[in-house]
């Protein structure tokens, strides 16, 4: 099956938490709104108010699987992984990664909130005020305690399991790998200071670079570069 991705054009963002899983599986798929005819926004667009969708997303990303019209990165990811093999057969372990998926969806929120606390359509400089007082806690508090978190959960697993749900690569390990290079764009004094508590994470991180369809990817055009749109943002002032 070939894979229509929809996302806005122009940033890594939710969408790539997908874009991840299709090229560690070396899916056939194509990223629409980035597409040189019939992209951009007017293709999200067609999907997100089209009367003929029987269950519409709604935002973006979402994912066109034949008939089939899938939104949100969790709920996409939950479709896509025993597809792409990127989850284990048994029902407890496709739950457990989606709760994993559910809880990185909650952070994820919680990195956008640290420059945009007020509104998303607001510019950064026009809730500065409000980020500067929002990000300490989300430094000091919320990163440490997501951290933690994912660092307790790889503890606790068996020896030799170097993924989050065991000796196989998952949809979550590619999802980990996300977060921890945006963090280091955005907060790389706070991750210098937090990394020695999760070496753990650090080395899934590490184990999915270097898987050779994600090396590829990651040096390839069709890896969008971290920028100031994104969701993972570098203010300076922001990361003491």
């Amino acid at each position: 099956m070939r894979y229509e991705l929809y996302y806005w054009p122009g940033i890594q963002g939710r969408g790539e938490f997908v874009r991840l899983a299709l090229e560690e599986a070396g899916a056939d798929y194509v990223d629409v709104a980035r597409l040189p005819r019939g992209g951009g926004v007017p293709a999200l667009r067609r999907i997100l108010e089209s009367h003929s969708v029987a269950h519409p997303p709604f935002a973006p990303p979402f994912l066109k699987a034949g008939n089939l019209v899938i939104g949100q990165t969790a709920n996409i990811l939950l479709f896509l992984g025993p597809r792409l093999r990127l989850v284990p057969k048994s029902e407890a372990s496709r739950l457990w990664a989606h709760q994993l998926q559910l809880t990185i969806a909650d952070w994820v929120l919680e990195v956008h909130n640290s420059h945009h606390p007020i509104s998303g359509r607001l510019y950064y400089d026009e809730q500065k005020e409000e980020a500067l007082r929002r990000a300490p806690i989300f430094r000091g508090e919320r990163l440490p305690k997501f951290l933690d978190y994912f660092e307790g959960v790889l503890k606790r697993n068996p020896k030799g399991a170097h993924f989050f749900l065991g000796k196989t690569i998952s949809y979550v390990d590619l999802s980990i790998f996300q977060m921890i290079a945006g963090l280091r764009y955005a907060f790389p004094r706070a991750m210098e200071r937090l990394e020695p508590d999760i070496r753990r994470l650090v080395a899934v991180h590490d184990r999915v670079a270097a898987r050779p369809r994600i090396a590829a990817y990651l040096t390839s055009e069709r890896r969008l570069p971290f920028n100031q749109q994104g969701l993972f943002r570098r203010y300076p002032e922001l990361d003491h």
